[in-house]
C-alpha cells in the first residue's frame, strides 16, 4: 500500500473523531427562568433526570446537546405552569423510565427494586451460616 493510499485511509478512519455539531445551543438551553420558583423547580427536576447520550450525568450536568434541549423542554414546561412531576411523567413517556434516576415501580423495574432486597437476604444466610459454623468449632 502506497504512503499516499495509507493517509488517505488514515484519514478517512479518523473522519468521526473531527465530526461536531456546527448547531447553535438549543433555545432557552443556557437561560433562566425570570422566576426564581420556577426555575429552582427546574434545576431541582434537572437533577433527577438522566442524560441519555452520556448516560451518567444529569442533564444539569451533561454539555451534550440533547442534554440542553431537554433542558429547555423542562424549563419552557414548567413556565407554562406544568408541575414538576407532570413533566417527569411526560419525558418518561417519551424516553422511558431509564430517563429517570428514580425509576418508577412496574414490571420492567420491578427487578431493580427488588434485586438490592433478595442480595441483602443472602448475606444475612451466608453470615449466619458461617458464624454457626465457627461457633460449633
Amino acid at each position: 500500500m502506497s504512503r499516499a493510499a495509507a493517509a488517505a485511509l488514515a484519514l478517512l478512519l479518523a473522519a468521526p473523531a473531527l465530526a461536531q455539531s456546527d448547531l447553535p445551543p438549543a433555545p432557552l438551553a443556557y437561560a433562566q427562568l425570570p422566576d426564581p420558583a420556577q426555575e429552582a423547580q427546574a434545576k431541582a427536576l434537572m437533577s433527577t433526570l438522566r442524560c441519555l447520550v452520556c448516560q451518567g450525568q444529569s442533564i444539569a450536568d451533561s454539555d451534550a446537546e440533547m442534554a440542553g434541549d431537554m433542558r429547555a423542554l423542562v424549563r419552557q414546561r414548567i413556565q407554562q405552569g406544568e408541575k414538576p412531576e407532570a413533566v417527569r411523567d411526560w419525558l418518561i413517556e417519551r424516553y422511558g423510565s431509564y430517563v429517570s434516576y428514580d425509576p418508577p415501580l412496574d414490571a420492567a423495574t420491578l427487578p431493580l427494586w427488588i434485586a438490592p432486597l433478595v442480595l441483602l437476604a443472602a448475606g444475612i444466610l451466608i453470615a449466619r451460616r458461617s458464624f454457626r459454623r465457627r461457633g460449633k468449632n
